[in-house]
Order: C-alpha cells, then structure tokens, then sequence
C-alpha cells in the first residue's frame, strides 16, 4: 500500500519531476505533485508525494526532513487526511 508523504517549505522553482528525482533516493515514487495557484500556476511551496511503501515512506521521512533542497530546509512527514472547507 502506497504511503502519502507532505512536502512543506519547497522552493518556487521545484518541479513535479526534480521533486521525484529527490525522493526516488529513499525508494520508489508512486508520484510526485507540487501544488499550484489555479489562477497564476504559481507553486505554492508544498506539494505531496506518494511512496510505494510504508517503509519507503519512514525512510524519505528520515533522510530527507530538514534537508537542504536548493537553500530552503524542507519539512517532510506524513500526510493527513484533508479537512472539510467551510467555503463563505
């Protein structure tokens, strides 16, 4: 079962491909997303990656939280459920 990963405080400049390139280190990468403004494009400076295996996933975690991924310290963990909006 594949494991959800939360990638926080990433540069504006990491891709949906160099951001699997870094992960693919720790195991195989289901899938790699950076989120973006919908109106802009802009990434928004987190995104999610989903790693094929739980211990896959607590290996990305291990090496790669805090690291350094083009001058920013990237937070890695695990990703929770999202929450209902209250939209008004």
């Amino acid at each position: 079962m594949a494991k959800k990963l939360y990638v926080g405080n990433l540069p504006y400049s990491v891709t949906d491909d160099s951001l699997k390139d870094a992960f693919s280190a720790a195991g195989t990468v289901e899938s790699a997303t950076i989120i973006t403004d919908k109106f802009s494009g802009r990434s928004k400076g987190f995104g999610f990656v989903e790693m094929s295996t739980d211990e896959e996933a607590q290996k990305a975690i291990e090496q790669l939280n805090g690291s350094d991924m083009d001058g920013r310290a990237i937070v890695v963990n695990e990703a929770r459920p999202m929450r209902e909006r209250d939209d008004r």
